[in-house]
């Protein structure tokens, strides 16, 4: 618990005007130079002409994607696109649960068998010349190296780095903003719930979030699992981008978003509910601490605030959306999903026997 501790310490957190940068699910972008070419770019964007956007321009791939004007609140029918969205979060939050149930079930079963290969790998190594400088060693050495929460989110980091490449790529932009930001007006609503979570578009951002969650990885993870920790990572996604399209949509303020951090709140407040006493500082400021407690209080209030007042540098109601998922799950969710899940299993290993009670 100690070295949990010392571990969220050194973690960042949204308590002064700057640091929101840090858990920015999905920032507001600067506005483009409007260009003709950019026309294309809008039709994917935007389902009417009541509603403008403007992409990068061809010539400069490393501006940021423009957000659309606000329009003034829609009719009651605009709720309607809400239904997909709705159905998709809920699908996809139980799948991911009964996916990670399946996948702690296999690893379980098959966690013999790895040891006797590991046996049997050691040995192997010590009849076998060493040599020196063997790369692949020292990667091995180094993987094994780190807690496992952080082997858990290496593929999350990864993921999020490769995205943030392909946004240099300027023929991919059009796709990238179509399908790699989430926008209530956009043609394509759901696939971008999930993918939206792994896509930055400014290195800044993504380090700060990549950061965040690779600090807090290794209390989560202790505490959860890496099966239900990735459930709860990937829901909080899909539920951080849904409460997102239902903000954007009561108040008419649309537009195209994108970025980790309504997964990552939602893994903060997680950890932060199961351990209030936890001390925590800032990064920059060493000297000041806090507990947990407070400092989910103060990003809880700061999110809730921005949504009441409008605020749109950051996407608050993707915050505040991530947070309340975690905090729910911390207090309620893990008893309710995750210690239910004997039956699923069960079910599944009816399947793999083809024979029930054999």
């Amino acid at each position: 618990m100690q070295g949990e501790q010392r571990c969220l310490t050194r973690t960042v957190l949204l308590l002064s005007g700057r640091c929101p940068h840090i858990l920015q699910q999905q920032c507001s972008f600067r506005r483009a130079y409007r260009r003709p070419e950019s026309r294309k770019v809008e039709e994917d964007l935007s389902p009417s002409r009541t509603q403008t956007s403007e992409g990068p321009a061809p010539r400069r791939p490393t501006t940021t994607p423009h957000s659309e004007h606000p329009v003034p609140p829609n009719s009651p029918r605009a709720f309607g696109r809400l239904v997909r969205p709705f159905v998709f979060t809920v699908g996809f939050t139980g799948s991911t649960f009964g996916l990670a149930a399946i996948w702690q079930y296999e690893a379980l079963k098959s966690r013999v068998q790895s040891y006797f290969d590991e046996v049997q790998a050691d040995w192997l190594e010590k009849l076998r010349p060493q040599k020196r400088g063997d790369i692949r060693k020292q990667i091995n050495q180094w993987w094994l190296s780190l807690s496992e929460g952080q082997r858990t989110v290496t593929g999350i980091i990864a993921s999020n780095a490769l995205v943030f490449l392909c946004w240099r790529i300027p023929a991919l932009q059009r796709s990238m903003i179509r399908y790699f930001t989430s926008n209530p007006a956009s043609k394509t609503l759901c696939t971008p719930m999930i993918l939206s979570s792994f896509s930055h578009f400014s290195f800044l951002h993504m380090a700060a979030n990549m950061y965040v969650l690779w600090s807090f990885s290794t209390s989560a993870v202790s505490m959860l699992g890496r099966e239900q920790f990735m459930a709860v990572y990937l829901s909080a996604g899909v539920i951080s981008s849904f409460v997102s399209y239902a903000c954007k949509i009561a108040t008419g303020r649309f537009g195209p978003s994108l970025g980790a951090s309504g997964a990552i709140m939602a893994i903060l407040a997680t950890v932060c509910t199961k351990m209030p006493e936890a001390k925590l500082s800032i990064i920059f400021l060493p000297m000041f601490t806090f507990t947990a407690s407070s400092a989910l209080k103060a990003i809880v209030a700061m999110d809730a605030a921005g949504v009441v007042l409008g605020w749109r540098f950051f996407d608050h109601a993707a915050h505040l959306g991530g947070a309340l998922f975690g905090i729910w799950y911390a207090l309620a969710g893990h008893e309710l999903i995750w210690k239910n899940r004997e039956n699923f299993v069960k079910l599944w290993h009816d399947l793999r026997t083809r024979g029930g009670g054999r």
